[in-house]
This record gives C-alpha cells, structure tokens and sequence, in this order.
C-alpha cells in the first residue's frame, strides 16, 4: 500500500530551465484557445437537442446552472495552474496534493475525456462538412461518410480533420494557437451574424410553456450541455507554453468561460424564440432555425461557421490529449515515448500523431455518438477531485505562494463539489457503467505498468 503515500513535492512537479516546450502563449491566445474549445459542438449542435428533448426554451437556465458548476471549479482550476504552473491540467494539481494514486486516476479520466471528445466532435463535422458540400452540388457516397455499423465502409471526412489537426499540432502549438485565433474570430462573426438575422424574428409566444419538462428537464440539459464547457479544461493544459503561467492562466480560463456563457445564453434564448423548441431535434438547430424564418443566406453561414467552431474544438481537445500523456510519461506513469520532444517542432510530434491516428480510426470506423456523455462524467470527476485537492494543499501547505488563491475558501471548492456531483447523478446509468469499466482498465495498466516504472516510488 505504499503507493498512496507517494506523492511530488510542489518544487519537483515545476520544471526549471530549458524544459523542452516552447513558451510562447500569451494571456489572449490562452482566452482564445479557450473560446475556441467551448465554443463548438454545444453551441452548434447540443443546443437544439437539449432544447428538443430535454428543457424547451428554459435551457438558458441550464447553461446558467452548468455555467455556475463550471465557474466553482473554474476559480479552483486558476489557483493550482498559477501555482503549479506545468502541462497535463488535473493531473499534476492531483499528483502533488492527494498523490500518486489519486493522479494516475485523474489521468486515466482525462485521456478519456479528451480522446472521446475529439472522436465525438471528428464525427459531428463530418455532418455539417457533408451538409455543406451539399450546399454547392458536391455529394460524397454514403459508403464515405458513414461507419461500418451504418452501412458504411469509413467515415472519410472525420478521420481525415483528425489527421489534419495532428499534424498541424505536431508542426508547433505556436501555428496552432495562430489557425485557432483566425477561427475563433471567424465564428464569432458567425455568431453575431445569426443573432442580427434571427433577433427580429423572434417571438416570445414560443418561450411558452417556458418549463414545458419542469426543472428535472433544465437539471438533465444541464447534464447534456455541460460538453459544452469542458473547453476551459484545456486551457490550464498549457501552462508549460504559456509566457507568463502565473499571470495568464487565471486570466484565460476566467475569461473564456465568462464570455462563452453569455453567448450560450444569448443563442439560446434567440434560437427557441424564432423556432418550436421541439423542432430543434436536428444536428443543425442554428442553420436550420434560420431557414424556417427565410434567413437562407445567414443558414448557409452559420453552417460555415459551424464547420470552424468544431475545427478549432478538434484542436484544443487534441491539443490537451497529448498534453496528458506528456505529463504521464515523463513521470514513469507512461512509456517514454509519450513525452519524447521533436527536436526542431519542439512539440511531442510523435505522441501527437500517433494518439490522432488512433482518434481519427475511431472517429472513421465507430458509432462514437451514444458514449458522448463519457466525456461529460470524466470532466466532472475531474473538477470534484481537484476541488478536494485545492482544499487538502490549503491546509497542508497554507504558506505557499500563491499568485492567484480561490476566493470564499472553502464554500467555493465545497459548491463545485457538490454542483458536479448532482450532474452526474443526472446522467444515464448505462454511462456511469461505461465510466466504471474505463476506470477499472485503468486499474489493471497502474498495477501492470505505471506503479512498477513511477520516477517517484523508484526515487527520481
């Protein structure tokens, strides 16, 4: 039982010096990499569904309660990333505070997350992308752009964005933080595009019945749109690529969870006051809102900007994939290889493409779509467990500098808590199952591999 007593002292998990990764990401790119990961797949596609199926128009009040969860484990996640400043986000903050066991855990849920996102989101642009070829007269056959499961042979056009986003990846984040400015921007435009079209049409009849599901539906939206914000996660992936880690963390995961909040709202709302909100149960509520009103030219941008929005998700959730497993790796959790540096990219373009040709087989080959809310019960377990983490370091060592400290201690960690908590007890049990049967594989590699090679139970 040694190895719950096995943990990193917080002057061991900083690296000091030349430490491979480059740093060269500002406090904007940090708040645009974060817009640029919320603002995808909720925005454009869950929206309608959750709407349709789960809260009618009061889903404004479920990005509100799935906003304040986030916010709560937000404030906790800017503390740990300006104190403990290195790549692989939860799982360092774990490592150093509740140990080696507990981190190994968050790592394992983390590499779940990420991956099942980036498959997930692979698969929903390869809709819009078809969709949008359709639009100029381009039709791809079905055996193309489906999975075997569907009748398919591939889908060709998610494992082949999967590739694409590797290898720019694997090229330097620097160029990735670049493309990923010039599509947040894009979809923004979009964005302020579809509200200056839709706002005159709206009609506030349609908010009636406001709470057609009453307030288990909102809780259960809540549940299926908070994918929508695991965005800011990956912001605190960076911080071994970010200039000035202490001062530009906190800055770019407040600030991108601020501003995506108030668009979600403001979609939202626009989006069930221009449409029946049952209606909206389609991969494309925004674009085809927009056509019931006779806004055909704003549709047609808006699925535009909708094959953006997930590219640039695509690029962050990847971004953090190989993140986790640099840091795993280069504490003896994971094989060597994972956190092997390209000496000219000085990136780890290895890992990288390799973990996005397993996504992009994944993305091509399999019916990813029922898993989804995997990545909604990872993103919650993680957020619990730093939030007990934050907790434990302030009382373990309440002297260590801190450049941003939770504010409300201890009501701030206690609320993330429990507001995740009752998230995942509103998804599916058939999920939680699923989540019990990842962990249990991630049991079975800690005892075989990662407890016999970790640097700290040798020493190191």
């Amino acid at each position: 039982m040694e190895f719950l007593n096995r943990r990193k002292p917080i002057a061991g998990v900083v690296p000091e010096g030349d430490h491979g990764l480059a740093r060269s990401l500002s406090g904007l790119d940090l708040t645009l990499l974060g817009i640029g990961a919320i603002i995808g797949a909720g925005i454009f596609v869950l929206t309608g569904i959750a709407a349709a199926t789960k809260a009618g128009p009061a889903l404004s009040l479920s990005f509100v309660v799935g906003a304040l969860a986030c916010a709560f484990a937000a404030l906790v996640y800017a503390e740990f990333a300006s104190t403990v400043p290195v790549a692989g986000s939860a799982y360092p903050y774990t490592y150093v505070t509740l140990g080696e066991f507990p981190a190994w855990i968050i790592g394992w849920d983390l590499i779940l997350e990420y991956a099942l996102a980036c498959a997930v989101v692979a698969i929903g642009w390869s809709g819009y992308f078809v969709s949008l070829l359709g639009g100029f007269g381009i039709h791809l056959p079905d055996a193309l752009t489906r999975p075997p499961s569907d009748g398919g042979i591939i889908n060709l056009p998610a494992f082949a964005v999967m590739l694409l986003i590797s290898g720019l990846l694997a090229v330097g984040v620097r160029q990735a933080s670049l493309a990923n400015m010039l599509i947040v921007v894009l979809k923004l435009a979009v964005i302020g595009l579809f509200l200056y079209a839709a706002v005159p049409h709206v009609e506030p009849v349609r908010w009636q019945p406001f709470m057609p599901f009453g307030w288990s539906g909102v809780m259960a939206g809540a549940g299926l749109i908070f994918f929508a914000y695991i965005g800011f996660d990956a912001v605190s992936t960076a911080a071994e690529e970010a200039r000035n880690p202490q001062r530009d963390m906190p800055v770019g995961i407040i600030a991108s969870l601020a501003v995506c909040t108030l668009i979600y709202i403001a979609v939202t709302v626009v989006l069930t006051g221009i449409a029946p909100y049952a209606s909206l149960n389609v991969s494309d509520p925004m674009a085809f809102a927009l056509q019931q009103v006779g806004e055909r030219f704003a549709a047609g941008a808006v699925a535009v900007g909708a094959v953006a929005g997930l590219t640039s998700v695509l690029l962050v959730m990847m971004y953090g994939q190989t993140r986790v497993f640099y840091a795993m790796s280069r504490d003896g959790l994971l094989p060597a290889m994972f956190s092997e540096v390209h000496p000219r990219f000085r990136t780890p373009a290895r890992t990288t493409m390799a973990t996005g040709l397993a996504i992009a087989l994944a993305a091509g080959l399999l019916p990813i779509a029922e898993v989804a809310a995997l990545v909604n019960v990872g993103t919650l377990a993680a957020f619990i467990l730093v939030s007990v983490a934050v907790l434990y370091l302030r009382r373990a060592e309440p002297d260590l500098h801190r450049p941003f400290r939770t504010p409300f201690l201890p009501w701030t960690p206690i609320l993330a808590i429990l507001a995740c908590a009752y998230l995942i007890a509103s998804l599916e049990a058939v999920t939680l199952w699923r989540f019990v049967a990842w962990m249990a594989i991630g049991m079975v590699v800690y005892f075989g591999y990662a407890h016999r090679h970790s640097r700290v139970g040798r020493g190191g």
